[in-house]
């Protein structure tokens, strides 16, 4: 309990610092936005997003009724938009949530311990790095069919590695401070020395991998639905942009993709500028800097 009281109080001070970056700041308005939108999408004017149009409104331009405009089916665009939103941030949560476990364990396990188990599982993380990650995840996808659930776990699959690394590179300089020998020396396990007392001094570089991770995943799911291997009755930014394409209209109905499009790069955006924030944070000599 103690060592998960440190990592919260480790992450409410990196927290703190993280608002004194006009970068930080910038991002977390951002993000802020689209959580609203997420959260609150069934009250913001919003009808279903699947929902067929009346004969008529099909590929009606942006106007009073339908502020985004319709699709070829009539379907309102608005809508789609924000419980987009939704999908967006669940993936990119979900999969950042369980690729920063998965490598932040191994990157654990791999740096403690060292040896031949470290070998062997640094082995298997150079070997997913070598890989080309958006071919893979085409594969993967395709083997494993289209659903949101394994989006998430082939984008978890594709990009654990990362994280395992660089939390493996802070292990090994961690398990040698004073603090870990003085644990060791009055009779600490290793469970206790690896969740107790290393773990928790990893949990700001965990939120910064976290960070990356949202991004990556939100691109990739973007990219996975623009393709046609997202889950074909959920609507996405990336679903919708691969409907305009398919309509094979979308030269001349270029504002069917603007709204999926900016919410995309906006979102990414964000989080860019949360990462880059989280970069200058992790400095030498940004307290100082700062005056903290």
């Amino acid at each position: 309990m103690s060592g998960l009281l440190k990592g919260l109080q480790g992450v409410g001070k990196f927290l703190k610092l993280l608002l004194t970056s006009r970068m930080g700041r910038v991002g977390i308005v951002i993000f802020a936005i689209f959580a609203f939108i997420a959260i609150f999408a069934p009250y913001l004017r919003t009808v279903d997003p699947m929902r067929f149009g009346v004969p008529g409104n099909q590929l009606m331009p942006p106007n009073a009724e339908f502020w985004f405009g319709t699709d070829r089916l009539g379907r309102d665009i608005w809508s789609q938009t924000l419980y987009g939103t939704r999908v967006a941030l669940i993936v990119g949560f979900t999969a950042a949530a369980t690729t920063v476990s998965i490598g932040t364990l191994v990157g654990l396990i791999a740096g403690y311990f060292g040896g031949k188990l470290e070998e062997l599982l640094m082995r298997i993380v150079d070997f997913f790095l070598m890989l080309p990650y958006l071919p893979l995840m085409i594969v993967f996808s395709a083997i494993l069919g289209p659903s949101i659930r394994n989006i998430i776990l082939v984008i978890s699959i594709v990009y654990w590695p990362y994280t395992a690394r660089v939390i493996r590179s802070q292990v090994l300089s961690l398990k040698e401070r004073a603090f870990v020998e003085a644990s060791r020396s009055v009779g600490a396990s290793d469970r206790l020395l690896i969740f107790g007392e290393i773990m928790p001094n990893v949990v700001p570089l965990m939120f910064a991998q976290a960070v990356l991770m949202v991004t990556w995943a939100i691109y990739a799911e973007a990219v996975l639905s623009f393709l046609g291997l997202g889950d074909p009755t959920t609507v996405s930014w990336g679903w919708i942009v691969n409907r305009a394409f398919a309509s094979g209209v979308i030269r001349d109905f270029l504002w069917w993709v603007i709204p999926p499009i900016t919410c995309i790069c906006a979102t990414i955006l964000a989080f860019t500028f949360l990462g880059t924030a989280v970069s200058d944070i992790m400095k030498p000599g940004y307290r100082e800097a700062r005056g903290l």
